[in-house]
């Protein structure tokens, strides 16, 4: 008979020791920097109202959001695929304050398919937010202490995309184009595609000057992005310029305050368009093809929960993290194993190694199994009157 009841659902993972401890170790470590930051602990449920869990976030999360019905009330209830709005409904919900709020977290996640970001369905998600402020300074702290959490956690040679919905957003409009005509056209930018981009741009009877301008968002991405596009943007609106002083402003912080990190422009990436506001980023490495951290600004998120204030934040994957990471920094500290023996100087003995943050196993009587197989590389051995570590 196949017994396959220890088959976990495909994309869902679990982590043994000492993995486990390496995970919860990282999170210690993460939140205490997020502490040093000023960022409070928040700790939202893992199930909540579907209203509340797709606030301000398009169709894209409604498609990985697990839903169920409530027994009680009879109302659809989502398993959480983002903390992010939850975060956000406390803020503009629950803490109501009136400066800058800062707020961290980290918990499970679960998407109903593989997302690329994690490259799990139940990945540790965990980010900070700061809400109540809306220049680039606030952006920078959040872009700056996602850095500091990279590096904290192990990764070297990090680089930065860095972006703004807002100008093709403000293009768009300017433009004159319809809902169905934006997104068609923001699928093509995603894509690259600038065959697919020219023939929409034609099929939508624009003028000359607004079908340059839009094809050009396609080729405007690299170290020099924003100076080509002052060039090729000449003539914007108000939003577009906005956008763009923002991003320029933006990238002198991050000159000023982390040189040694390298940042490619891409005004052709709109990641997160469908909540995003303002600048959005990710975080990568050489040679792996997906982000390792992203975020951006979402201004008008909490508007449903009758507060919209200024937002931004980042998010990662705790477990993509450490995989990434030098696991070597937080490896489990060597056990000391005691025998099976009724001592009480044993025992206190035992009692002050453990006060002092020591890993101590206790034998059990009769087991099977000596210091090795308990994984412990020391062992208590008396000495006249007293008990001793000795290294094995």
């Amino acid at each position: 008979m196949n017994n396959a009841h220890w088959l976990l659902p495909e994309g869902i993972d679990e982590l043994l020791p000492p993995r486990a401890l390496q995970l919860e170790m990282l999170r210690r470590d993460l939140l205490d920097q997020f502490n040093g930051w000023g960022y409070d602990l928040v700790s939202p449920p893992f199930i909540e109202y579907l209203e509340s869990l797709l606030t301000g976030t398009g169709g894209d999360l409604d498609l990985r959001t697990f839903k169920l019905t409530d027994q009680i009330t009879g109302r659809t209830l989502g398993i959480r695929a983002d903390i992010t709005p939850q975060a956000a409904r406390i803020d503009a919900h629950q803490l109501r304050r009136e400066g800058p709020t800062r707020l961290c977290y980290v918990g499970t996640v679960l998407n109903t398919r593989n997302d690329g970001f994690a490259g799990s369905r139940s990945p540790v998600q965990i980010g900070a937010e700061l809400y109540g402020h809306s220049g680039e300074e606030s952006d920078h702290e959040i872009l700056c202490l996602m850095l500091k959490t990279l590096e904290r956690a192990g990764i070297d040679n990090v680089y930065l995309d860095l972006g703004h919905v807002g100008i093709f957003r403000a293009l768009a409009q300017e433009s004159g184009l319809d809902k169905q005509q934006e997104l068609a056209l923001f699928d093509a930018l995603q894509r690259k595609a600038v065959s697919e981009i020219d023939a929409l741009l034609d099929s939508y009877g624009l003028g000359a000057e607004a079908h340059r301008r839009l094809t050009s968002l396609a080729s405007l991405s690299g170290d020099d992005a924003l100076e080509r596009a002052r060039h090729s943007l000449a003539g914007t609106g108000a939003a577009v310029q906005s956008a763009l002083a923002q991003l320029e402003r933006l990238a002198a912080l991050l000159v000023e305050q982390r040189p040694d990190v390298p940042v490619h422009f891409d005004l052709a990436e709109l990641r997160g368009y469908h909540y995003h506001t303002g600048v959005v980023f990710a975080a990568f490495v050489p040679g792996l093809g997906q982000e390792i951290a992203r975020g951006g600004r979402y201004d008008d998120i909490g508007q449903l929960f009758g507060r919209a204030r200024p937002a931004c934040g980042f998010s990662a994957d705790l477990k993509m993290l450490m995989r990434l990471g030098r696991a070597e920094n937080r490896k489990q500290t060597t056990g000391v194993f005691a025998p099976a023996e009724d001592d009480p100087a044993l025992r206190q003995r035992v009692d002050e190694l453990r006060a002092e943050g020591r890993r101590v196993v206790v034998a059990l009587p009769g087991q099977p199994g000596d210091a090795g197989t308990m994984c412990c590389g020391e062992a208590l051995v008396k000495q006249g009157d007293n008990w001793v570590v000795k290294t094995l």
